[in-house]
C-alpha cells in the first residue's frame, strides 16, 4: 500500500479510527521534514514495533526565536514522501500552520523542573520558547494521532528528555523511544541543517563528535570530569571551532554533572556554530538512562 499524505487532523482521525479499532498499535514519528538516514532510522523502528506508522512533516513556526531559519529551512515534500514511503510509513500528516495554529491559538504548553531553561533553552541561546514550542506542537500530535509509541532521535538528547516528562506528567498514554544518533562515516551527526554547510565547514563540523569521543575516552581512561572536558575543548579549538556550549549534565533532570561516578548517566551535550550551520550533538557516559526512555 502506498502512503497517504493526510492535511486534517479530522482526516487523520477518521483514517486511523478504524485500524485502533481492530487493535492495531500505531506509532508516531514526529519530523520538520527534509529527511535524511535518521529520519528514515525514526520510521524504521517505528515500523517494527507497530502495525501502523504516522510520520508527520510539519516546520514548526513557534519553535523558531525571530532571526532564526524558519524561512530558509529546508523543505522538499515531495522527496519527503517518496522516502518515508520507502521507510515503511502508511501515513504522512503534513498540515498547514492555520491547521496546526488556528486563529486565536493561545494555549501553550511549558515544561519546567529546569529541563528547558539549560543548554539549548539557555535564555541566551534559543531559549525555553524553543521548548515551549516544541511541546506544544507535540502535545497536539499526540491528541490528534493517540499513538502507542512515539520516536525521537538521541541527537535531540534534550528535546527527548523534555518530551518524556511532559508526556508522564500530562497522562499521555504514548510509550516514548529514544533512537541511536545516525552519524555519517566521518561521525557528523546527520541532520538537515548539514546542508547549510560549506565544503570547508563539512570538513570542520566532525570536530564536535571528535570532542565528545575525546572526553568518553578521556573518562574511560580514568579521567575526572573537568579534564575530560578539557580534552574535548582542545579539540574543538584545533578545529577552529568555539563551543556555544560543552557542558555535562545528569541524563535524567539535567543538572550539571559533579563527577564521572559510574553511577548516574551523564550527558555531554555540545552545541556550535560552524560556518551557517548551528549544531548539536552528544554522548551518554554511564549506563543508559532505562530501555525506551530517552537520553536534529
Amino acid at each position: 500500500m502506498s502512503v497517504r499524505v493526510i492535511r486534517t487532523k479530522d482526516e487523520l482521525r477518521a483514517a486511523l479510527r478504524p485500524r485502533r479499532a481492530a487493535g492495531e498499535t500505531i506509532g508516531l514519528v514526529p519530523t520538520m521534514g527534509y529527511l535524511h538516514n535518521g529520519h528514515l532510522a525514526l520510521i524504521r523502528a517505528a515500523r517494527e514495533r507497530c502495525d501502523v506508522v504516522v510520520m508527520s512533516l510539519f516546520v514548526n513556526p513557534t519553535q523558531f526565536r525571530e532571526g532564526e531559519d524558519l524561512e530558509s529551512y529546508p523543505r522538499d515534500e515531495a522527496r519527503d514522501v517518496e522516502l518515508a514511503e520507502g521507510a515503511g510509513a502508511d501515513f504522512v500528516y503534513a498540515p498547514s500552520v492555520e491547521e496546526v495554529y488556528p486563529e486565536g491559538f493561545a494555549t501553550w504548553v511549558e515544561v519546567g523542573g529546569g529541563l528547558t531553561d539549560v543548554l539549548c533553552g539557555d535564555p541566551g541561546r534559543r531559549g525555553p520558547e524553543h521548548f515551549r514550542g516544541v511541546t506544544t506542537v507535540v502535545a497536539k500530535l499526540f491528541n490528534t494521532v493517540d499513538p502507542d509509541v512515539s520516536f525521537f532521535g538521541q541527537k535531540d538528547a534534550q528535546q527527548a528528555i523534555v518530551i518524556q516528562r511532559m508526556a508522564r506528567d500530562l497522562d499521555f498514554r504514548t510509550e516514548i523511544v529514544t533512537v541511536p544518533t545516525v552519524r555519517e562515516p566521518d561521525g557528523l551527526a546527520m541532520s538537515s541543517r548539514n546542508t547549510y554547510l560549506s565544503p570547508a565547514d563539512r570538513e570542520r563540523a566532525p570536530a564536535l563528535y571528535r570532542a565528545l569521543s575525546a572526553a568518553r575516552e578521556a573518562v574511560e581512561g580514568g579521567a575526572g570530569l573537568d579534564a575530560a572536558l578539557a580534552d574535548a575543548r582542545r579539540v574543538l579549538a584545533e578545529a577552529g571551532i568555539e563551543p556555544e556550549y560543552l557542558e555535562a549534565r545528569y541524563a535524567d533532570d539535567l543538572t550539571p554533572a559533579a563527577a564521572f561516578d559510574g553511577g548516574r548517566p551523564v550527558l555531554v551535550a555540545v552545541a556550535a556554530r560552524v560556518g551557517a550551520a548551528r549544531l548539536i550533538d552528544n554522548v551518554v557516559l554511564g549506563p543508559p538512562p532505562g530501555a525506551g526512555t530517552p537520553a536534529e
